[in-house]
């Protein structure tokens, strides 16, 4: 076992060396332009792209003539919900989202808002999850268009999409769905699901880093104003020259995810039960945020009551997790993901995101828990706060007294 280990698979994947292999001869004798139409390099180059095209497709259950690639998952998701929203500015200007959606969402929906828009954020329960009722009251007559993740980057909450997107085509609405974190390690079908726009992105999922796709529906035929002019490749969807290495990646990447995602996921779930249950064995006050039930196989998302978690980050440095509290130079601002779902702040900063994947090992997840367990506990003694939270004293009801 080597150190530091890796936990922290929501952020980025590791490229799967059966992926590198097939990219690698696309940075050397096939170099070719997927652009260039009059000789054998641009040729080879094409045929590679629609390849991986239909390999790409084939994952989410769509044809190759659906997918439009990208640089990643916020063009993607820029290019849907603007290019979808502007399209259809005519018919309305209401859109409809969630509160935990992923900033490069929020921050497309907010972009819109200031051009006109308006936008209604729908809440989230106690467990992550998006009520499909509450999406259905939030709809409009000017509504155009909802926009709901699959599964959430910090909690791993798994979203009721088939639900939500039978809603959305009852109303005659474009359903956007970011399904950047479920892609190829649960099953997500867009015809099942009625999703009419959904992102990808390659280095969720053991591919190359930005390299991106949005599936854009045919049959009803979803229209998007571009967002990026030029020489109108991707049938005018998204201009400019094709990563065709990272391309052939992508497909390499969902075409192993699809052959292997059942097994893996259950030795990822048998990996992150064992986690959760050597912390639950060695420590009290521990919370699981979010839906155990309905969530990806390697997430566990936990707050360590009295312990704060940028300090739990740097007491385990040796172990690559991302913390649940943001921290930027000014202020240490609890994640808004948790908030939403009504997690206090003090329980927020605590909270630790463990991303476990495809090499992922039994040593490494027992090597974690024990380094967890005794770092909390050193953390723990430190804490005056957690000895009276131990003695059965209210904490919410103590009134502190200013020395000065």
């Amino acid at each position: 076992m080597k150190l530091p280990i890796y936990m922290d698979n929501h952020a980025t994947t590791p490229v799967d060396p059966r992926v590198l292999e097939t990219m690698l001869p696309y940075f050397r004798d096939e170099f070719g332009n997927a652009a260039s139409k009059s000789h054998p390099f641009g040729w080879h180059a094409e045929e590679a792209v629609e390849a991986a095209r239909a390999q790409v497709a084939k994952l989410i259950g769509a044809s190759a003539k659906e997918m439009v690639w990208t640089s990643g998952a916020t063009e993607s998701n820029n290019l849907a919900i603007k290019g979808a929203a502007q399209f259809l500015k005519g018919k309305g200007r209401h859109l409809v989202t969630a509160a935990t959606e992923h900033k490069a969402v929020l921050d497309s929906m907010h972009a819109l808002e200031r051009d006109g828009w308006q936008v209604t954020v729908v809440g989230v329960g106690q467990d992550g999850r998006v009520d499909p009722a509450a999406v259905k009251a939030a709809l409009r007559p000017d509504t155009v268009l909802v926009s709901v993740m699959h599964a959430n980057n910090e909690t791993g909450v798994v979203n009721p999409v088939e639900e939500i997107g039978a809603i959305t085509r009852a109303a005659g609405v474009v359903f956007h769905c970011d399904a950047v974190q479920s892609a190829g390690k649960i099953p997500f079908d867009v015809e099942q699901a009625n999703v009419d726009l959904a992102s990808l992105s390659a280095h969720k999922m053991y591919g190359p880093k930005g390299v991106g796709a949005l599936y854009v529906r045919r049959k009803p035929r979803v229209r998007l104003v571009t967002q990026m002019d030029g020489g109108g490749h991707e049938r005018g969807f998204r201009s400019g020259t094709l990563n065709v290495p990272g391309i052939v990646g992508f497909g390499a990447a969902c075409e192993l995810a699809l052959a292997e995602r059942d097994t893996e996921a259950a030795r990822v779930l048998a990996l992150r039960q064992r986690l959760q249950r050597g912390l639950e064995a060695g420590l009290d006050l521990l919370t699981i945020n979010g839906s155990l039930a309905h969530r990806l196989p390697g997430n566990l998302n936990v707050s360590f009551a009295y312990v704060e978690g940028e300090a739990m980050m740097m007491a385990i440095k040796d172990v690559a997790v991302s913390s649940g509290s943001a921290c930027t130079s000014a202020s240490l601002e609890p994640s808004y993901v948790l908030r939403a779902m009504g997690v206090g702040d003090d329980l927020a900063h605590s909270s630790i995101r463990f991303g476990l994947g495809r090499f992922t090992t039994e040593e490494e997840v027992d090597y974690v828990v024990r380094l967890v367990i005794a770092k909390v506990m050193k953390l723990r003694d430190m804490s005056p706060l957690y000895e009276m939270a131990r003695e059965g004293i209210d904490l919410s009801r103590v009134e502190w007294v200013n020395p000065h």
